[in-house]
């Protein structure tokens, strides 16, 4: 898709990278939402109605590491296969797939300039893009969206977001090669979002920082009156765990991951685990620290008002409140389907245990084929 075409879809209004949308008017089962993360694939099957949206189905399927790395499906196969074994497992029908492409892979600038409309928009963004892009245009997929009106309305805040398409093809062939179709790709900085703005009410104009602690990065994104601030990433998540139980207790990988969970391994048991888990729930906490002092505290004198932190890590014993402990603020594990309808036929177990790390899958299935 060329950077011009996707331009004249303006399709991130609504939050949204890109979107290949197929015909509006066939009448529409269902879709499928894909988070396809480092360490795992989940699936949702959603339905919208007048209550907003209703999961039908859910599930996670793992992935072993460097299958997806660096931002890209690196390994097609056993993604295709993950993808396959949830759809068969689950009895989904739906054919249409929502998903997201990680924040670290995903250039965002906001850019204030002279009120336009039409086509001059189009011109103007391509213009500053080239300034703002450290590749060839030619290389990314890009959007924009005009966010805020300023000076009377001569002028207007612009979201810039583009993203490799070496990067994007590599989500959407994968799903293609599953036998499904992607129809819109959104970004996982703007999924916490939805989820927040769905299942929390607003903050009364207190800065909010979404904190997702993935496997591999974890992603930032504050919020201040409704929309987003400051978006970003830190190259630390709970593998950190697994990593370091096994490089300080000489065990292997899978043996780390069974004693993290709280497990006994040969003659090695909680109490050698202990130590080295405080320690990393050290080392996230300032590293987290670090980037919300740079990016926040360092650019505003206001305080945040809260945090909501999610991620397969975010219920990790004492990692929200340590972070509590050193921000100064509230602290609380997301709960990404307190408004959201969660069909009988669902796992509710995979709800309760999971629910912090399918953050993302709530926000996207807020989204709906057709979005612009």
């Amino acid at each position: 898709m060329a950077p011009s075409d996707a331009l004249t879809r303006h399709s991130i209004v609504g939050r949204v990278l890109s979107a290949t949308l197929s015909n509006p008017f066939r009448r529409r089962r269902g879709y499928l939402v894909l988070d396809i993360g480092s360490s795992s694939v989940k699936l949702a099957e959603v339905h919208h109605g007048p209550g907003g949206p209703r999961i039908t189905a859910l599930g996670i399927a793992p992935l072993q590491p460097g299958v997806v790395q660096s931002n890209v499906i690196q390994d097609e196969g056993p993604v295709v296969d993950a993808i396959r074994s949830l759809v068969t497992t689950h009895g989904t029908q739906a054919r249409e797939v929502i998903t997201a492409v990680p924040g670290p892979a995903v250039i965002v600038k906001k850019v204030i300039m002279p009120a336009q409309s039409g086509a001059a928009v189009d011109a103007a963004v391509l213009a500053e893009a080239a300034h703002l892009i450290p590749d060839s245009l030619d290389n990314v997929t890009l959007d924009y969206q005009v966010i805020d009106w300023m000076e009377a309305g001569n002028k207007m805040e612009v979201l810039v977001v583009a993203v490799k398409k070496e990067i994007i093809n590599s989500y959407t062939e994968a799903i293609r090669a599953a036998e499904l179709e992607p129809i819109l790709v959104d970004v996982d900085y703007f999924a916490l979002e939805n989820m927040f703005e769905l299942n929390y009410d607003p903050a009364d104009g207190q800065p909010v920082a979404l904190v997702n602690v993935g496997a591999r990065y974890s992603s930032i994104n504050i919020l201040k009156g409704g929309r987003s601030t400051f978006t970003g990433d830190v190259p630390i998540g709970g593998a950190e765990y697994t990593d370091a139980i096994s490089r300080q207790l000489g065990v292997s990988p899978e043996e780390a991951e069974a004693l993290k969970l709280g497990k006994s391994v040969r003659d090695t048991d909680g109490a050698a685990v202990a130590p080295v888990l405080g320690s990393v729930t050290e080392f996230i906490v300032e590293e987290i620290q670090r980037a919300l002092s740079f990016f926040w505290t360092a650019a505003t004198d206001e305080p945040l008002g809260g945090i909501v932190l999610s991620g397969g890590t975010a219920p990790t014993t004492g990692l929200a409140t340590l972070l509590a402990e050193k921000l100064g603020c509230s602290v609380e594990v997301a709960s990404p389907f307190r408004r959201i309808t969660v069909d009988r036929g669902v796992n509710r177990e995979l709800v309760q245990a999971s629910g912090p790390a399918l953050a993302v899958t709530a926000g996207l299935a807020t989204r709906r084929p057709g979005d612009k």
